[in-house]
């Protein structure tokens, strides 16, 4: 009975000695970043005539646009505009990664026309990217 009560006592100071020092550890400083955010306004519009933009601000503010193709064209959907946008859109995000950039967080909401109208619209997507200062 004496060894059990031994061993349970040094398991208990053990214990005690490894939370004491974990409690007086320090806490880990948040990391700080600085954030950029790009836009894309991609329109769905028959016909061909939406205007579809990507919208990026730069460091000085200074608003930059890139044109993308439509969704339509005079004839329907136009899978062809749909990739080219997306291949454009994926080498700005891979242009920003390998600046420092990590795109952070994806956002994306859809705006459309008065009801009843149909067919007409825009899609928004923000991609928000932050690099640690």
């Amino acid at each position: 009975m004496k060894v059990e009560t031994r061993s349970l006592l040094l398991g208990a100071a053990f214990a005690l000695t490894l939370g004491i020092g974990y409690g007086f550890r320090p806490s880990p400083e948040p990391a700080a970043y600085t954030y950029r955010q790009f836009s894309t306004i991609e329109s769905v519009v028959p016909g061909g005539i939406g205007r579809s933009r990507v919208i990026i601000s730069d460091e000085g503010d200074q608003e930059v646009g890139k044109d993308l193709l439509n969704f339509y064209s005079m004839v329907g959907i136009n899978f062809k505009n749909i990739a080219n946008n997306d291949r454009m859109i994926v080498e700005t995000i891979n242009n920003y990664v390998a600046d420092g950039w990590e795109l952070h967080t994806v956002t994306t909401g859809v705006n459309s026309a008065a009801e009843g109208k149909g067919g007409t619209g825009i899609f928004i997507t923000r991609y928000l990217l932050r690099k640690p200062l």
